[in-house]
């Protein structure tokens, strides 16, 4: 161990896929005292025994970008390395037993196109004509992706170490990291500990990257981040020798949780059941290096079954392997990537939920180049780890999440599905008072969220489809409650968060784009920007006093923002607080808003006293609360914040009042349709950090004109060019197509790009779209005057397109 030195820029923990390609990427980009560390030897843990399935086409641009990086990289790695990483494009085909599975499949086709992967659509005929083996039973047709590969993952990874060590890096085994020294919110360094215990040292270092892999949440606690992952036991077979058997595509049927790949000449089988077996609740072994868990063929019996008879030649192929090793999968079936929320100077690659080796090549690219920058390279809000909820690291809540999260990648990805368990963790002060009245929750950081409210004998529950579902009617009525009377719905899961101080305004005007020198009660709109004009957050932000505001921020991203603001503080003298769950909101929205308010208030809500945008205190029954008059939906109406302790009194008091003018309940999917019609921006699909607030067309939110923030050179800049895409709302001509998010957008027979959210539009009768049409050079005129479709299912589907909302485009009736 004498190699191992006192000082490192950054230590890499874990020597896996991952750690090698963050190792890797690293020093491709000219970093020097680069030291990884594995704890027993490279490919160890998971990786030597993952299926090295090499798909390319993942649920966002961003995410396909980077499962294409890692082909093309592994591609040449043996080129540079000497290393064979044995990938090949063998295709793969993907078949459907349903058809709602067909639907999926070909609407991912439709994606695939708009992110430029090559796909085919498949008949029956078709997926026989490209897999001879398989047995055609209630197969109702598939896709071909011809450039998706099968690859050696052991050796990607060495090959990885071996091009990060022949530009300087110091990777060594048998080095366990035994202890992570902090002081404040930094990482100083790494104790370790050799394998056999003869030798242990400390590396005082710059940052550390956790790429721990299924040990990734332990080795997180002791940097004092959160790191939400379980391992589950993961199973596959390997069949005897089968003879003639050629190279073949690679095989997925989903609707029998299967996948299936040609190996030397035997075919492999493996699944992804829904309900999982999470393995190690009490720790991992010391011991466990390239270990097998116990077989359990009972477990795996049903998946054989169905692979028997869609594969025959497996009946009388044998068994040579029956495989049983674990891998690790996060709350919501995504990777951790990125700087850890609660230090300055952890990063994070970890729990890759059994894509590790199509994800490693683009994660260590990405993360490398946002550790060089300061900044992400382009959005990578799927997977920030930023995005875990501080209680999701719970060992409970990740045994029983984990349960199903291993079956969710080959379950049909519904729009609107909900995560069955580990669910009720979060609720609201009225959620019971929501239940009792007939709500139909979904779950969104913890949040039990009042999506539908079900009819009396309605079953409280959701039926999937990608078609009209059935709380479809449901989600119209309280669309029409509130455009033509009046609509409560519950806002307390949205983020909270106090920013107070005597540099409160100044601290705030240079973090945000708008201009908070405002009186107090004024409630301002705006966004955080970063240097490059791109949006970090979408928030409003109402002064409470001379030294204290409330910034309300989306529910997913409450700790991404405060984070954010955390991180810009500098000398400024303020105190940040998440004061979320000390306030519940009721939204009261609608044209009878008014009305509804001056029956449980005596305050004045004109527009004289109580314009659009300010807030005021009033008296409500017999408690109090703050009236905000904003909307997302684009109607008169109020945000009313109570106090948790008075929640109960407010609901009740409002729900008592409102029957006399027919208030009606409403849930989340209301207000996504009623918003997309106003054409509002949902942060995180219409607006992300790559996304330019001009471009975004919320320039109005930005003051340029006041002191200098974060991104005004940026906003100045695009101003002086014009935008370089707009962002545009589509109508849909046909009625009947449903729209959700990623179907291409076609402008004058061409894919131009792709929708960035959809949902259907009740008032205007037409499933709405948004989404950026690239414009650089051209006019507002220019990009209104062309044709446009959008691909729904392989079906172009005519849109007219406006940069206004289509709904009330002069905003009359919110500030009525």
């Amino acid at each position: 161990m004498a190699d191992l030195p006192g000082k490192a820029r950054v230590v890499i923990i874990g020597g896996g896929v991952v750690g090698c390609s963050v190792a890797y990427h690293l020093t491709k980009l000219g970093w020097q005292d680069v030291v990884l560390l594995e704890r027993k030897q490279l490919t160890s843990g998971t990786t030597w025994h993952a299926a090295g399935l090499i798909g390319q086409l993942r649920a966002s641009s961003n995410m396909t970008k980077l499962a294409r990086y890692s082909a093309e990289l592994y591609m040449g790695l043996e080129a540079e390395t000497g290393v064979a990483t044995g990938m090949r494009q063998v295709g793969s085909v993907s078949v459907a037993l349903t058809g709602e599975r067909l639907e999926e499949l070909y609407r991912n086709a439709a994606m695939a196109r708009a992110f430029g992967v090559p796909v085919e659509e498949l008949s029956p005929a078709e997926v026989k004509a490209r897999y001879e083996h398989i047995s055609l039973e209630n197969v109702t047709g598939g896709v071909w992706l011809p450039t998706d590969g099968q690859a050696d993952p052991a050796n990607i990874a060495l090959a990885l170490a071996k091009g990060a060590r022949q530009r300087g890096a110091l990777v060594k085994e048998r080095v366990k990291v035994t202890g992570i020294a902090r002081a404040d919110r930094r990482v100083t360094g790494v104790d370790w500990c050799s394998d056999d215990g003869k030798a242990q040292g400390h590396i005082a270092c710059d940052m550390i990257v956790n790429c721990a892999g299924m040990w990734g949440h332990e080795v997180g606690r002791m940097a004092g981040v959160n790191v939400p992952l379980h391992a589950c036991e993961h199973f596959y077979i390997v069949s005897e020798p089968i003879a003639g058997l050629s190279q073949m595509p690679v095989l997925r049927v989903p609707d029998e949780c299967a996948y299936y790949k040609e190996d030397a000449g035997k075919m492999m089988l493996g699944a992804f059941e829904p309900n999982a077996k999470p393995w190690a609740m009490n720790g991992i072994p010391e011991a466990f290096e390239f270990d097998q868990l116990p077989e359990d063929f009972d477990h795996f019996e049903p998946i054989l079954e169905w692979a028997v008879n869609r594969m025959p030649m497996l009946g009388t192929a044998g068994i040579h392997t029956f495989f049983n090793g674990p891998e690790s999968f996060t709350p919501d079936d995504a990777y951790h990537l990125g700087l850890a929320p609660e230090m300055d100077n952890v990063w994070v690659a970890a729990g890759f939920n059994s894509i590790g080796i199509q994800s490693a090549g683009g994660a260590g690219m990405a993360l490398a180049q946002w550790m060089e920058d300061g900044a992400k390279p382009f959005d990578l809000g799927d997977v920030d780890v930023g995005r875990m909820q501080p209680f999701q690291g719970n060992k409970t809540y990740l045994y029983e999440r984990s349960k199903e999260t291993l079956g969710l990648l080959y379950a049909d990805h519904f729009p609107y599905r909900q995560k069955a368990t580990a669910r009720g963790v979060r609720r609201t002060p009225f959620h019971h008072h929501l239940k009792e009245n007939g709500a139909v929750f979904g779950e969104i950081a913890g949040w039990e969220r009042a999506n539908w409210f079900a009819d009396e004998g309605q079953a409280r529950e959701y039926r999937y489809s990608w078609k009209r579902q059935n709380w479809f009617d449901n989600a119209a009525a309280e669309h029409r409650a509130v455009r033509g009377n009046v609509g409560m719905y519950d806002m307390s899961s949205f983020g909270k968060i106090r920013v107070e101080g005597p540099d409160a305004e100044a601290f705030l005007n240079y973090v945000g784009g708008g201009d908070f020198s405002v009186p107090v009660g004024k409630i301002v709109y705006t966004q955080f920007l970063n240097a490059r004009g791109g949006i970090e957050a979408d928030v409003t932000v109402t002064r409470l006093s001379e030294t204290a505001y409330l910034v309300v921020t989306p529910a997913a991203t409450r700790q991404a923002d405060q984070v954010w603001m955390q991180r810009h503080v500098g000398d400024f003298r303020v105190v940040i607080t998440d004061v979320t769950a000390g306030e519940g909101v009721l939204a009261v929205m609608g044209p009878n808003a008014r009305a509804l308010m001056a029956k449980v208030s005596p305050n004045d809500f004109s527009n004289a006293v109580n314009p659009f945008g300010t807030a005021q205190e009033i008296e409500l029954g017999m408690g109090l609360a703050r009236a905000h008059r904003v909307s997302y939906v684009g109607e008169l109406g109020w945000e009313l914040y109570v106090s948790s302790d008075m929640a109960g009194h407010a609901f009740e008091t409002l729900m008592q009042a409102g029957q006399e003018i027919g208030l009606k309940l409403c849930g989340m999917h209301m207000m996504d349709s009623c918003r997309i019609e106003k054409g509002f921006r949902h942060f995180g699909h219409d607006i992300t950090c790559e996304d330019h607030v001009i471009d975004a067309g919320l320039g109005f939110a930005v003051k340029t004109d006041k002191a200098d923030f974060i991104g005004r050179a940026a906003v100045l800049a695009r101003r002086e060019t014009g935008p370089k895409a707009r962002m545009v709302q589509f109508r849909l001509t046909d009625p009947e197509p449903l729209l959700y998010h990623n179907e291409p957008v076609i402008r004058d027979g061409e894919i131009v790009g792709y929708l960035s959210s959809g949902n259907y539009g009740h008032t205007l009768g037409v499933a709405i779209g948004m989404g950026y049409v690239p414009c650089e050079g051209e006019s507002a005129a220019d990009v209104l005057g062309s044709d446009y479709e959008i691909d729904v299912m392989g079906t172009r589907v005519r849109a007219e397109v406006s940069l206004r909302p289509m709904y009330d485009p002069g905003a009359e009736r919110v500030r009525a």
